[in-house]
């Protein structure tokens, strides 16, 4: 009997594990979706205008190349159909237990197994735990004086309110990240009118996006070799962009450089008057947050009837939002475009390991993991997206891809019976970590307020290119892992892993 392994999240990075862990062989799989269906952030995000900033032809499985995207940054409702589809091909959405939110995942030390317990009180057992969570998977609302006494609809956009009718209505918007640029556009015909507060202004760049015609698709069919060479390319480009960002590149003062020019451009033709466009302009180095795409943000903020609020918010009451000049901006409906808890890799899940150590608590100054996936203490449990294996350019796909081959090549050695309980031994964790920290303080995330940072620790990004992380996994270094006894000891660990 082959590992029992139990995978927690089916999006792309939950799926995307099942199927490798599949295609070597390992069958006893289990995957556990909180939601009612697959697909991650791109089956809760549903607000107007959502799409994907890196190109489709990269932001896409490696096994699934698609030849029929309709553009070349794909409408999230395309994204989710494609996931679906491509997953139920592989036949992996019959491994997938949906309504199932996992609170607890705790290591079982009489046997060496975890025990992962859900919300309505199923258990399961498992050899193996992959929390694939995501970092974009839990929705924050700040802790405003007065926010529940709003009368109107209020809701952020990761769960938004498709019955609350938006026409003719005053809207005001929180936020000006990644998803406000898409749906305030979105919206911005058919509000009555539209308030949106900015806490620091987006760098926002040219989205060149593209439509895929029939010539197109029907070249992409006939000759795949066309559409591994734009993904091929999509890479070379987007590695630039990541390796300007990190500061690891050659050249990468003239990328970034460039990249300004064309913002300021983007700016200057889209905003003519130079009173908005002044506050359009970002307070922090370029880089410091995630840059963004968008060819409608800036005239959808320039229209008559928006209005950019720059003022701190002190309150919500019932008939709006107050700022700390003393002004009500009087609101029928709130937005929260507020972002995730990026930095919280565990949600609301508690996971204890050996000798009863909470990974929370563990984690309390900031979460860390050998290659981002796995820690000391915690045998058999890999994380996917975990600690600093985020991007400021690029597809996290192809990151992700990179760790379900690794934890795919461990869960077969466990498989053959070549390991037991694996997790990686405390010197190389910590070295990994010293690396990390290292090398991001020479990056453009350093010294800056983002949603990248935990405190005083870059916790959610990688800091150098995505090939360097493939090929630091395309290979297990077991000398890098620990084998864990069984019964496992509090706070012991036996010799390496072989």
């Amino acid at each position: 009997m082959g590992p029992r392994v139990v995978i927690i999240g089916a999006g792309f990075g939950g799926l995307g594990v099942a199927r490798e862990l599949r295609r070597q062989g390992v069958a006893d799989l289990t995957i556990l979706e909180r939601a009612d269906e697959v697909g991650g952030v791109w089956r809760d995000n549903t607000y107007p205008g959502a799409a994907c900033d890196v190109p489709s032809p990269l932001y896409s499985w490696s096994w699934a190349v698609n030849p029929a995207w309709s553009t070349r940054y794909s409408p999230g409702p395309e994204i989710l159909r494609y996931l679906r589809e491509a997953a139920e091909r592989e036949g992996l959405l019959e491994l997938v237990r949906t309504g199932q939110e996992v609170v607890s995942c705790e290591l079982d030390e009489a046997v060496g197994g975890w025990r992962v317990t859900t919300a309505d009180g199923t258990t399961y057992d498992a050899d193996v735990v992959v929390p694939a969570l995501g970092q974009l998977s839990d929705p924050v609302v700040p802790a405003i004086p007065g926010a529940e006494t709003f009368a109107g609809p209020a809701f952020h956009s990761a769960r938004w309110r498709h019955d609350v009718p938006l026409a003719g209505k005053r809207v005001a918007v929180v936020g000006t990240g990644a998803s406000a640029i898409q749906f305030v556009p979105g919206i911005v015909d058919e509000v009555g009118s539209m308030t949106v507060f900015q806490r620091s202004a987006p760098y926002v760049v040219p989205k060149p996006d593209q439509e895929y015609r029939p010539h197109h698709h029907r070249a992409f069919a006939r000759w795949p070799s066309l559409l591994t060479a734009e993904r091929r390319f999509v890479f070379w480009l987007t590695e630039r962009m990541n390796g300007a960002i990190t500061g690891e590149m050659r050249g990468s003062r003239a990328f970034m450089a460039t990249l300004r020019a064309a913002w300021r451009l983007h700016l200057r033709r889209q905003v003519k008057d130079p009173a908005l466009r002044r506050r359009l302009v970002p307070d922090y180095p370029m880089g410091c947050k995630r840059i963004l795409f968008s060819n409608d943000w800036y005239p959808a903020i320039a229209r008559d009837h928006v209005d950019l609020v720059t003022e701190t918010i002190t309150g919500i009451e019932p008939n709006g939002v107050r700022t700390a000049d003393g002004r009500l901006h009087e609101a029928d409906v709130l937005i929260w475009g507020t972002g995730f808890s990026a930095t919280d890799f565990l949600g609301s899940m508690r996971v204890t390991g050996a000798g009863g150590a909470d990974l929370g608590e563990h984690w309390s100054d900031g979460a860390r993991a050998y290659h981002g996936i796995t820690v000391p203490g915690f045998p058999n449990l890999f994380l996917v997206y975990g600690p600093n294996t985020n991007l400021g350019g690029s597809s996290i796909i192809g990151m992700m891809e990179a760790q379900a081959g690794w934890i795919a090549q461990v869960v077969r050695r466990i498989a053959d019976g070549g390991a037991r309980l694996v997790a990686a031994r405390r010197e190389a964790y910590e070295a990994f970590d010293r690396e990390m920290q290292s090398r991001l303080r020479d990056s453009a995330w350093s010294g800056c307020s983002s949603w990248y940072v935990d405190g005083s620790r870059i916790t959610t990004n990688w800091p150098g290119l995505v090939a360097e992380y493939q090929a630091r996994l395309a290979e297990v270094d077991w000398s890098e892992l620990e084998e864990y006894a069984v019964p496992v000891q509090a706070g012991a660990a036996g010799g390496a892993a072989t």
